[in-house]
């Protein structure tokens, strides 16, 4: 064989090993870059609108039946993974389930942003909003928010909720929950948490015991006073004004669509909101599990040192981790940063370990 001809044969055989090698590795790459299928579900629980923590405000005690969303990976959302960490979403007063991003450009939709990185969250729209509105809004208040969101934990854990219009298929069970709350629905997630002592996380998002502003106290005499004469209160007296007490860089149009879904707030809320903070005066100390305190250092509703005044009321947590984010008013999902904040959210959850 000649030297040119074994030349050439060499160099075919490393050609076709190297090709197979960068074929392989390609495929790898492309494994590990690649995001599950993500879909999105109804379900809907079985309540009892019943208040069973030390806050002191009566509801009507009845049975409903709350609809919530279930978004994340496939395989998990239709109870195919076994038991798996479900993130609890839990949102604000004037706000709803719509706050997390169904229908929001995607930049902006938090519970699929999640989804993506493998994480499932259920959107839970609470009793008096929405779809899970109430004929008087006087008949909840937080205390009962707050036992509902108990109930809710117990029922992930359990699977002992439905799709709703599904027939036969099973709902996922949870091994872990972690529950993320923005505004008053970290305050109801902190109360929870503090009563039932039932979740591995927290990240509550523009919430203050008691580094209230101004505006924010204005705001809640303006709808105290509403009603003592209504069922309901609207969050903001106009859109402008619900824009302001939440927006400072959201892209105009996330802007318009919050306002325009924008929800009055049930006045057994509203009425209680006093009591809650007292609650949680006494109670966040007992808190044991490990909590991510998110702030915007544009928020319209908080005062300067917030977060850190909130993070040192979390004496008994295992770990306390504040972020406040430049320019960034308090609806942090739906800010310019939000990229940062699921981040920032997404090291958290690796923090508390793997899912399961």
């Amino acid at each position: 064989m000649t030297r040119t001809l074994r030349t050439l044969l060499v160099g075919l055989v490393v050609g076709a090993l190297s090709g197979a090698l960068l074929g392989a590795l390609a495929g790898q790459a492309s494994a590990e870059g690649a995001r599950p299928t993500v879909i999105s579900r109804e379900v809907a629980f079985d309540l009892v609108n019943t208040n069973d923590t030390d806050l002191l405000c009566l509801p009507d005690g009845e049975d409903y039946v709350v609809r919530a969303r279930l978004v994340g990976p496939r395989q998990q959302v239709l109870g195919r993974a076994g038991a798996r960490r479900i993130n609890l979403l839990v949102h604000d007063a004037g706000t709803g389930g719509w706050f997390w991003g169904a229908g929001s450009p995607r930049r902006y939709d938090y519970a699929r942003q999640l989804a993506r990185r493998g994480e499932t969250s259920l959107v839970l729209t609470r009793l008096g909003y929405d779809e899970n509105r109430l004929g008087s809004g006087r008949d909840t208040c937080l205390g009962a928010q707050a036992t509902m969101l108990h109930q809710v934990v117990q029922h992930l854990r359990s699977g002992q909720y439905r799709f709703t219009g599904d027939v036969g298929t099973t709902t996922p069970h949870a091994g872990h929950v972690v529950v993320h709350g923005h505004g008053t629905g970290a305050a109801v997630a902190q109360l929870e948490a503090s009563t039932f002592d039932d979740v591995e996380g927290l990240v509550l998002m523009s919430w203050t015991d008691n580094q209230f502003s101004q505006r924010a106290l204005a705001e809640s005499a303006r709808q105290g006073t509403t009603c003592l004469s209504a069922d309901y209160a609207r969050y903001g007296e106009s859109r402008a004004d619900f824009r302001s007490l939440l927006f400072g860089s959201a892209p105009a149009q996330v802007q318009r669509r919050a306002a325009r879904l924008r929800n009055d707030v049930p006045c057994g809320d509203v009425l209680s909101l006093a009591s809650m903070v007292t609650a949680l005066t006494l109670g966040t100390g007992d808190i044991e599990a490990p909590a991510l305190l998110l702030y915007g250092d544009q928020d319209a509703r908080t005062r300067a040192g917030a977060a850190e005044q909130q993070a040192g009321r979390f004496r008994s947590s295992e770990s306390v981790r504040t972020r406040t984010f430049r320019g960034t008013a308090s609806a942090l999902p739906l800010e310019r940063r939000a990229p940062q904040v699921r981040r920032e959210v997404l090291a958290f959850l690796a923090a508390l370990g793997e899912r399961g």
